[in-house]
């Protein structure tokens, strides 16, 4: 047997002999709050409910989330998703992380957000939301974009974005196996396209219910980082990777309530926008790392100490798109947010300061 055999084995013939044996694969976000983590175990299955999954632990001194003397942090199974690695009854699953007394760690981001989601006036209003991730990808090696020359630079933004061709899309077998896999693995994945700088790519995830995007884009992640690594290029969510004139990176996040959705929810939707306002500067500290790289004011952005709002403004920091304008109800997208922001702080945040928050 090859190495390449290998690693397309498929593994339906162990469920004729032992129908019990699955894997499943436990994913958590390390220390850094962006970088993800996975240890695979063998469980009896199949398993349809994170009810069914045991807890786990790893080495918290080695992912900077524990001291050396006092290192086990505890993995609590909370979503799961099929396999498009391994295929049959194998899975994928997405946890948060506790001490072993319980309590939630410092970086564990979805504890805090189940809490926002969970409140009787949140769960009224239900909640959707849409988030655009966009990321660039990188030559191994160099931390330099696909398919830009070594030390160089691609030719004027223009022709990339959405484009076709060899000479304006780079990475495309990555980006469509992402989108399958994705599909596959029953994550609520709406879309993909190639974004304004070469190399850069967006997908979409939602819209869905409180926490399950957040699910969802995490495990998106993952999945693009694996399929990436297998070919030898890495995923960077950096919100400006190349500096100059060429965009950032973003997560733009598309929100909407019961109420925003219902005839007349457009005045909703203005005061919700009003309040983000107010907690401008709170969201800017919650919405990603190095954003002040990204939210110039120019590239599509809004600069980042200035809070803004605009029909079909791209410049803006918070766009209602036209057809909402038009029809009177809908929803707002907040364009602040940054590639390599945490979805369960970015969207509990929102629904916080629009749902609870009275200023």
């Amino acid at each position: 047997m090859s190495l390449l055999d290998l690693v397309n084995l498929d593994l339906s013939e162990c469920h004729k002999t032992n129908k019990s044996k699955i894997i499943a694969e436990y994913i958590w976000i390390d220390g850094s709050g962006m970088n993800l983590r996975s240890e695979g175990r063998t469980l009896h299955g199949p398993v349809t409910n994170p009810s069914q999954i045991p807890k786990w632990n790893y080495d918290g001194s080695s992912t900077g989330q524990a001291p050396g003397e006092d290192s086990e942090v505890i993995l609590y199974p909370q979503a799961i998703y099929k396999d498009p690695f391994r295929g049959g009854n194998h899975i994928l699953v997405m946890c948060d992380a506790y001490t072993p007394a319980g309590e939630p760690i410092p970086t564990n981001k979805r504890f805090n957000a189940v809490k926002i989601f969970n409140h009787p006036e949140v769960l009224t209003e239900e909640p959707w939301f849409g988030i655009e991730q966009e990321y660039t990808l990188l030559q191994k090696n160099l931390n330099w974009p696909l398919g830009w020359p070594i030390g160089g630079y691609r030719g004027p933004q223009g022709p990339y974005y959405c484009g076709v061709g060899a000479e304006k899309a780079f990475g495309r077998d990555i980006v469509d196996l992402h989108y399958k896999a994705c599909l596959y693995a029953g994550v609520n994945i709406g879309g993909i396209n190639a974004e304004v700088m070469a190399g850069q790519w967006e997908f979409q995830v939602g819209p869905t219910v409180g926490i399950s995007p957040c699910d969802d884009l995490w495990v998106a992640r993952y999945i693009l980082v694996r399929i990436a690594e297998a070919v030898g290029v890495i995923v960077s969510f950096d919100p400006k990777p190349v500096e100059g004139d060429c965009n950032g990176a973003g997560a733009h996040t598309n929100y909407s309530t019961k109420s925003m959705r219902a005839d007349g929810g457009l005045e909703v939707i203005n005061k919700a926008i009003e309040k983000l306002g107010k907690r401008h500067k709170e969201h800017i500290a919650a919405y990603g790392v190095g954003n002040e790289r990204r939210l110039t004011g120019e590239h599509e952005t809004a600069d980042i100490n200035t809070f803004n709002f605009g029909t079909a403004d791209r410049g803006a920091s918070i766009r209602i798109g036209r057809d909402t304008q038009k029809a009177g109800k809908g929803y707002l997208e907040d364009r602040r947010p940054s590639s390599n922001m945490d979805p369960y702080m970015v969207t509990s945040m929102i629904a916080e300061t629009t749902i609870i928050w009275k200023p």
